[in-house]
């Protein structure tokens, strides 16, 4: 993949490559519709396919929070044409790395030596890319280790960034309201953190540590000493990523058993630590050859808020849900029903909250559950293109639910998409 030699760092060249990615999609309508008016059997999938590259390719060159929403929007498979998604998956792990000069300035800004200063031996081609840095491998001791290397001026525009990405994301997420404003914070706080690689080194210690216990699991070891605000080092873990284990043709016992080390971790978070790792796409895993599942980057990390997180499972309760009392008490607590709702609209917003939330509930109400099942997710979708097309919900204004509860969806749909992808079925009685 062809190296990049610079990033756009300043406010004004970042606006403007946006601008410019909206130009070319202006010009893929144009060419669309004519092509549409000469053949009434044209596709939109063309068009899909051609937004797809153009956006990816503006995003891809800006790294950062405008990369990360693109990253974040193809975890979810039934918000974007097939187009999209493929194309933005790529942000998980395979971005145009930056140059290696790039990468001297980083290590000369941060610990005032070359790479080759502080290890025996180090790559200058990165490994991996993705969003918000690079890795690249290198040698100390008999070690292999992995060094993360941040991009230059990511955190300084990450405000800016996100900003710009608002429209595009407000009208793919379907966010109304004068309040949406709190979730684009709560993204923007999440981002800052995430470069933050001394945060990270604490988180990744933290959770590997916690986690140690659980079957089938092995984290890196991190190196203080080789970290820094903006370079972070762990031991290397070999292997195959999730989404390349899948493409293996493994059985079902071996997807099974990896399927229910990523359960087994997920639910020991959410119920126990109630500190979740909260990024699990399929560029976060490593399967290695003895077939124990690999965690790594743990720059995105929730801490649940109590209250929320007693309000927010009892809502993937299926027995509460069912108590009609207790759940619309808990929907007004978690903003999913507002006071300034018109009555009319309140029984079809409920209708449509109890029908999502008991099917999107039910790996977490069942002994097992078979995440290979395409009609289960089907089935979200097609209930989603329904209550999209409601003229009562279109019309129930305003931004739902805490903003605490982003990145928790991000977790549990990013959890169902990985089992998805592997096919696992496993034994979800567990809850850590």
């Amino acid at each position: 993949m062809k190296e990049q030699i610079k990033i756009p760092t300043s406010k004004i060249r970042r606006a403007a490559s946006f601008a410019l990615a909206g130009a070319k999609v202006g010009g893929n309508y144009i060419k669309y519709y004519t092509k549409k008016a000469l053949d009434s059997e044209t596709s939109r999938d063309e068009l899909n396919q051609s937004n797809a590259e153009d956006i990816y390719e503006s995003l891809s060159k800006l790294k950062g929070s405008a990369l990360k929403v693109a990253q974040m929007l193809s975890m979810d498979k039934n918000l974007l044409p097939q187009a999209y998604q493929n194309k933005f998956q790529m942000a998980q792990y395979s971005a145009p790395p930056l140059s290696y000069p790039l990468v001297l300035k980083t290590f000369n800004q941060q610990f005032n030596k070359s790479p080759l200063d502080l290890f025996e031996s180090f790559g200058k081609n990165a490994m991996h890319a993705a969003s918000i840095g690079q890795v690249h491998k290198a040698t100390l001791k008999g070690k292999t280790l992995a060094v993360k290397i941040q991009y230059p001026g990511i955190a300084d525009s990450i405000g800016s960034d996100l900003k710009l990405v608002k429209p595009l994301a407000t009208r793919l997420l379907n966010l109304k309201g004068k309040d949406i404003d709190k979730y684009f914070k709560e993204v923007e706080n999440k981002l800052m953190e995430e470069t933050d690689y001394q945060l990270e080194l604490k988180n990744s210690m933290f959770i590997s540590k916690a986690c140690s216990q659980i079957p089938g699991l092995i984290f890196p070891v991190y190196y203080k000493a080789f970290s820094s605000d903006r370079i972070l080092t762990m031991d290397w873990i070999e292997g195959v990523s999730l989404m390349e284990f899948s493409r293996q043709g493994h059985s079902q016992a071996i997807r099974n058993k990896i399927g229910q080390a990523i359960w087994d971790f997920y639910t020991y978070q959410l119920f126990t630590l109630k500190t979740v790792h909260a990024d699990p796409h399929p560029g976060n895993f490593i399967i290695t050859k003895d077939l124990q599942l690999g965690v790594i980057d743990f720059g995105c990390v929730k801490v649940i808020d109590e209250v929320f997180h007693k309000d927010y499972f009892t809502l993937l309760n299926s027995d509460a849900i069912n108590d009609d009392k207790e759940f619309t008490r808990i929907l007004y607590r978690l903003q999913y029903l507002l006071e300034d709702d018109p009555p009319k609209v309140i029984p079809v917003l409920k209708k449509a909250f109890k029908e999502m939330l008991l099917l999107l509930g039910q790996p977490f109400n069942s002994h097992s559950f078979d995440f290979g099942n395409e009609e289960y997710f089907k089935s979200i979708h097609e209930l989603g293109e329904i209550f999209s097309k409601m003229l009562e919900i279109k019309q129930a204004n305003g931004a739902r639910g805490p903003q605490d509860a982003i990145y928790i969806n991000r977790t549990c749909f990013g959890l169902f998409s990985v089992l998805n992808i592997i096919g696992a079925n496993i034994d979800t009685s567990h809850r850590g």
